[in-house]
């Protein structure tokens, strides 16, 4: 099992910057990627962005040149640079590691943190 703790959602102006972060624990060793998810009120959970561990990186069209993932392997954290910030970014946004052994793949979430961009 692997625990994942967010934290950095807050109220920010638009044209504001948020750090969310998420520190993993519990059996990391197999962890092969993680990032950040989002849902908004009536909507679908959608990826935001995500990183391997080996650096690669993913981000959703609505994010890229706004948003930075970033990850510490020896920390077992990712976080989440958003600049630019618009209210449509305004959602929950959930952390989440994969995991894989073998052939099986194990999704892990956060409890979540709320993200509101509102003047």
């Amino acid at each position: 099992q692997v625990q994942l703790v967010e934290s950095g959602g807050d109220l920010v102006q638009p044209g504001g910057s948020l750090r969310l972060s998420c520190a993993a624990s519990g059996s990391v060793f197999d962890i092969i990627a993680m990032g950040w998810y989002r849902q908004a009120p009536g909507k679908e959970r959608e990826l935001v962005a995500a990183i391997t561990i080996g650096g690669a990186t993913n981000y959703a069209d609505s994010v890229k040149g706004r948003f930075a993932i970033s990850r510490d392997n020896t920390k077992n954290t990712v976080s989440l640079q958003m600049n630019s910030l618009k209210p449509e970014d305004t959602a929950v946004y959930y952390c989440n590691a994969r995991k894989q052994y073998g052939l099986t793949l194990s999704n892990y979430w956060g409890q979540g943190t709320q993200v509101t961009v509102s003047s």
